[in-house]
């Protein structure tokens, strides 16, 4: 059994120009101390898939179809109630921003104490002191620094408190959502380096929501790739690097800058992704692919597996089979 499944969920936003399909039949799953790398553009449905884990959507997200499957038990069917239980306990998510998810006027003790005592209200003020002790220190800040706030710490400093927060309760999966976004290149690569170490440590899956595909060739053991709210191709981070298959796939690793090379013209992908209102019929990525046939704007493609553990949804591969 793995330890996370999603399958086929969709997620819809209601908005006053209609519904907007951000998450549309999306299938993966994760085993406890891998690392999952979500890749795409903005808007692709990343976060919205990661919420909807967590069952954390804005009052105006609702998942429409699909089951979210964590140790056999589906997360779509639990009450709020059941699912306060899971979160904190069993599921941990780290945002974007630390500064946003941080109280400026509580100290860090203070938030550990809170998270604890809300999720095990058994537990005493010492024992939730001891567990924040512990969680900074796993991830490289001096325990005695829990009577500071957060203003007191910089931009990285902040991250590592919130992934200290996410693993003060020693869950099973953690979800980081554009973990680095705000940090510049070395800290990026401390943070994640730091994620690896904890998944390693205490055997815990993770999935690092990204839009640089970079980050996760190197440190992810599969990687699945969003586009317009569906999951284009899923693969072993080897096999997205030797052998990607949907042009989009291909498209993002032609961005990526290679400084090993003395001179290299790095290739965009034409054109943007599309108002989710109103997508393309068909493929959803058709209006900016160079192979896009008849069949690509009037058919939407089944994901088949090219090779094993290799899934696609592409027409190319659909017809080379």
């Amino acid at each position: 059994m793995h330890l996370l499944e999603v399958q086929s969920i969709s997620v819809e936003y209601v908005t006053r120009r209609g519904n907007v399909k951000a998450v549309d039949d999306v299938s993966l799953f994760l085993d406890s101390g891998e690392m999952l790398g979500l890749v795409g553009e903005s808007g692709s449905g990343k976060s919205t898939l990661g919420l909807s884990i967590m069952r954390l959507l804005p009052p105006s997200g609702r998942i429409v179809g699909g089951r979210i499957l964590l140790d056999g038990v589906d997360l779509a069917g639990l009450s709020e109630e059941e699912m306060r239980h899971i979160r904190g306990n069993k599921i941990a998510y780290v945002f974007q921003d630390p500064m946003t998810s941080l109280n400026p006027v509580k100290k860090i003790g203070e938030h550990f104490v809170e998270l604890v005592r809300t999720h095990r209200p058994d537990a005493t003020k010492e024992d939730a002191l001891e567990s924040a002790r512990k969680a900074l220190k796993d991830v490289g800040i001096p325990p005695e620094r829990i009577n500071d706030y957060p203003h007191q710490f910089s931009g990285e400093m902040r991250q590592r408190i919130m992934i200290a927060l996410a693993i003060g309760l020693n869950p099973r999966l953690v979800i980081a959502d554009e973990p680095t976004t705000a940090l510049d290149v070395i800290v990026q690569a401390k943070i994640l380096d730091l994620l690896n170490e904890l998944r390693k440590k205490y055997g815990m899956g993770v999935i690092l929501i990204t839009h640089d595909l970079s980050i996760v060739l190197e440190r992810a053991h599969r990687i699945s790739v969003m586009y317009a709210g569906s999951i284009v191709e899923s693969a072993t981070a080897r096999d997205i690097h030797r052998d990607p298959r949907h042009p989009y796939t291909q498209g993002l690793l032609q961005s990526i800058p290679n400084i090993e090379l003395d001179s290299q013209e790095l290739e965009a992908i034409p054109g943007s992704p599309p108002n989710l209102l109103d997508p393309p019929s068909g493929c959803r990525f058709w209006p900016r692919c160079r192979y896009a046939d008849e069949i690509c704007k009037n058919k939407v493609p089944a994901a088949v597996e090219v090779a094993p553990g290799h899934l696609v949804r592409c027409f190319r591969e659909v017809n080379s089979i």
